[in-house]
């Protein structure tokens, strides 16, 4: 298991499938935790045992497309913790379901916004103390989708990809600095929503979050010191 004991990470989107499991993963490597969503309530249903200050922050509500409330939780992070070492962009969601001539422009807005600005805003108030530093950490969740076509998720597919580049163009940035930048690009998770929408599918086939939380748990530790600017594929056998 990766060593993370002390160090601070960021985990937006912490009351997901993905990102709880994001959480958990870290927290058993040792790190401290500030644990982003825009419900608190589940957050301290979630993680009640990590309630207490001063090991772990629960931030929320906090809206990630929202600029000023995100600047102001990685300000309330600084404070209490000094650094921070890792940002884990879990943020994000699908709509889809019709070809690219009958999708709403609004579908694409809130994809976009939801998908890609998040990862935006979020590097932007993470960055500079990460560059004061000479080091830090930041994995953004992709998709499978944003590698290629696939009917009736253009708009899905389109901002996915956007996150992709957003990823390779900062690792270009940055790894001079001392920052390492990549992304994983999951297939299906394995999640109890999924299961409900695709009773049919061959479940088996699917990655569960603690999986794709495994390899984003090794992106953020020194042993993925030479990786920079990678796209990880995680779809399991699907």
């Amino acid at each position: 298991m990766s060593d993370l004991t002390d160090r601070v990470v960021i985990v937006t989107g912490a009351a997901g499938s993905l990102g709880s499991a994001v959480a958990r993963a870290f927290h058993a490597a040792g790190a401290n935790l500030v644990l982003v969503d825009h419900e608190r309530d589940r957050l301290t249903e979630l993680f009640s045992e990590l309630s207490s200050p001063p090991d772990h922050l629960f931030a929320a509500p906090v809206d990630m497309t929202d600029e000023d409330a995100v600047q102001r939780m990685v300000g309330e992070a600084l404070e209490r913790f000094g650094q921070v070492d890792v940002l884990v962009n879990t943020v994000g969601g699908w709509r889809g379901g019709k070809p690219v001539h009958e999708t709403p422009p609004d579908t694409l807005d809130f994809l976009f916004n939801l998908n890609a600005r998040t990862v935006l805003v979020a590097s932007r108030a993470v960055v500079p103390s990460m560059l004061e530093r000479g080091s830090g950490k930041i994995v953004n969740v992709a998709a499978r989708a944003g590698l290629g076509a696939a009917p009736r998720s253009g708009a899905y597919g389109a901002t996915k990809s956007a996150v992709v580049r957003l990823t390779e163009t900062m690792a270009a940035e940055l790894k001079k600095d001392g920052l390492n930048i990549n992304c994983v690009l999951p297939g299906t998770i394995d999640t109890e929503g999924n299961r409900k929408s695709m009773p049919k599918a061959d479940h088996s086939r699917w990655v569960p979050p603690e999986a794709i939380a495994d390899v984003i748990l090794f992106l953020a530790s020194d042993a993925a010191w030479p990786i920079n600017g990678a796209a990880v594929p995680v779809y399991g056998l699907s």
